[in-house]
């Protein structure tokens, strides 16, 4: 079976997720209004920093030679490609090239709801093509973003 990307590839993702996701973060918390948003903004970019760190360290265990098991089809492999491809925060240098769009705080707040959920989904999936001793980590990581969401969502309610 010919899978369409290695462990590493999609853990490499990750990786660039979370880069886009802090330069986002940043970006937007330098220019909102409101000092409660930029103190969440800029802590959701200290956290994503940490992500990425955690997500090398991920990287650094899967190496390049492990391949998930042969359970998984083309077409599960298909659909995380998708998943990829839709994922606008998958794309290298994406997060700063929003940000500069970004017309308020509550655009930023709804691009951010988003990031968060797409990242919560796609990392559920990755989890399945890791090696086990990773799924704790990347547990971790799932939780965190949910706690990224939930601040977003209060955020927007103010």
């Amino acid at each position: 079976m010919a899978n369409i990307f290695s462990a590493s590839e999609v853990v490499q993702l990750g990786i660039q997720i979370e880069k886009n996701g802090k330069d986002f973060y940043s970006r937007v918390s330098t220019i909102s209004k409101s000092d409660t948003a930029k103190k969440i903004f800029q802590y959701l970019a200290d956290e994503e920093e940490k992500h990425i760190k955690v997500w090398e360290d991920i990287l650094s265990e899967v190496g390049e030679k492990y391949e998930p098991p042969e359970v998984y089809s083309d077409e599960y492999f298909s659909y995380l490609r998708a998943l990829s491809e839709e994922y606008v925060f998958t794309k290298e240098k994406k997060g700063e090239e929003l940000a500069k769009e970004v017309k308020d705080e509550m655009e930023a707040i709804e691009i951010g709801i988003d990031a968060e959920k797409d990242a919560i989904l796609f990392y559920s999936e990755m989890k399945k093509l890791v090696l086990k001793g990773a799924h704790e980590t990347i547990d971790k990581l799932i939780h965190e973003e949910q706690k990224h969401l939930s601040q977003l969502s209060q955020l927007k309610k103010h």
